[in-house]
């Protein structure tokens, strides 16, 4: 079932691409944002196959397409990482991604004829990127990390990966339109054409896969200062901040603009929260969507007003977080939905983006970031007065938490 409820088919997101383009990159964004959404999703990566049963110190040459002595070793790796990938998709699993070169022709045609067989619908998903300087840097900042090259000097990592490069090279040939449904990201999403897309899901990861970026800009985090609301311990409303609130505001506005001169600063359309961005020296961007979780007919109150007035309500809430919706107000879920706007604008941008919000807010921003499963998000550590900047690494996020 899709997130809303409706009956979803099976889908697999095949990569195609030379090694060095992105393909790994792309996979994961579209597993945190798939798992985010509510899809189940699973992400598999036939290099990862390789290393686990023949270890991670092939030369080039075993990847060379006429390379008889290890062609069948590496098809079963690959077979057996489809394998999974099916078997999960027939044990209730919505979206699968299969991570690897998938070059030639042929074995596209093979995933295919798998997939239809067991009633899953394909989307190839190419990363194309002829820039040398672009490939290069993409192989020192992400390559040479590789298990298969612990103990190897760089220059020598480097030139066998280029080399391993030549050898995938060989035998590529780019998706035609004869072979289905497709997305090429040409140039790290410059360029994006695509072909027989049909339905919801696969428009839906279109649209996505056209915002994503590259980049290597930091995140920064933060709930509003301290609010008059949060001394009584009452929910929602539009309190103003108290004196430890605004002392804060001072300093967040001196962490950031230690680290960068503009930032692009996102606030909700709440007092407190805009308050705490207020001297940054920049114009907030201002989103309702930021707003705090609504709380409906709870508004204000106490939770142990709520366990005293609403015990059903106050039970309820504590026995499934996440799906839990206030009368009259919002759940977890619904936050979610509503972030989708902000998600996918955060995805374009190429500058440091501070977003000041409010606990439940921050904790789905987070969730979708780190990849938390959802259920997590409402039980996800976010105090007050503490700046949480995440920066991006190869495939995920580094986290560190600043207490100001």
């Amino acid at each position: 079932m899709s997130p809303d409820g409706a009956a979803s088919p099976k889908l697999a997101v095949v990569m195609v691409g030379l090694p060095a383009r992105g393909k790994t990159f792309v996979a994961r964004k579209l597993q945190r944002y798939l798992s985010w959404l509510g899809y189940r999703t699973l992400w598999v990566n036939v290099g990862d196959y390789r290393r686990a049963r023949a270890g991670a110190k092939q030369p080039a040459a075993y990847f060379a397409p006429d390379n008889i002595a290890t062609r069948g070793e590496r098809e079963g790796f690959a077979t057996a990482a489809l394998d999974d990938l099916l078997d999960w998709l027939g044990k209730g699993g919505e979206v699968g991604i299969y991570d690897a070169t998938n070059a030639e022709p042929a074995r596209r045609e093979r995933i295919r004829q798998r997939c239809a067989a067991a009633g899953v619908s394909v989307l190839f998903v190419e990363t194309i990127c002829d820039d040398p300087a672009i490939i290069a840097a993409n192989v020192r900042q992400n390559k040479l990390g590789l298990p298969d090259y612990a103990g190897v000097r760089a220059d020598e990592a480097f030139r066998d990966f280029q080399a391993r490069i030549a050898q995938y090279a060989r035998s590529y040939v780019p998706v035609a339109d004869v072979e289905g449904s497709y997305v090429k990201l040409v140039d790290a999403g410059q360029q994006v054409v695509t072909s027989h897309i049909e339905g919801y899901l696969p428009s839906r990861l279109v649209f996505f896969l056209m915002q994503i970026k590259p980049t290597h800009r930091p995140i920064w985090l933060s709930r509003h200062g301290e609010s008059v609301f949060n001394v009584a311990g009452r929910i929602g409303g539009d309190a103003a901040l108290t004196g430890r609130g605004r002392e804060y505001a001072t300093l967040l506005a001196a962490f950031v603009q230690a680290r960068t001169a503009r930032p692009a600063v996102w606030t909700s359309t709440l007092e407190r929260a805009v308050g705490t961005a207020a001297l940054m020296g920049v114009v907030p961007r201002t989103w309702r969507a930021l707003d705090e979780i609504d709380a409906g007919i709870c508004d204000g109150l106490t939770y142990e007003e709520i366990r005293a007035r609403m015990p059903d309500e106050f039970a309820a809430r504590a026995q499934d977080k996440f799906r839990y919706r206030y009368p009259r107000g919002e759940s977890y879920a619904d936050v979610i939905q509503r972030l989708e706007p902000v998600i996918v604008e955060l995805e374009r941008q190429s500058s440091p983006v501070l977003i000041v919000a409010h606990r439940a807010v921050i904790r789905v921003l987070y969730g979708y970031l780190m990849g938390k499963p959802q259920d997590e998000c409402p039980h996800l550590p976010v105090p007050l007065h503490t700046v949480i900047q995440l920066t991006p690494t190869e495939y995920d996020y580094r986290e560190e938490r600043f207490a100001l």
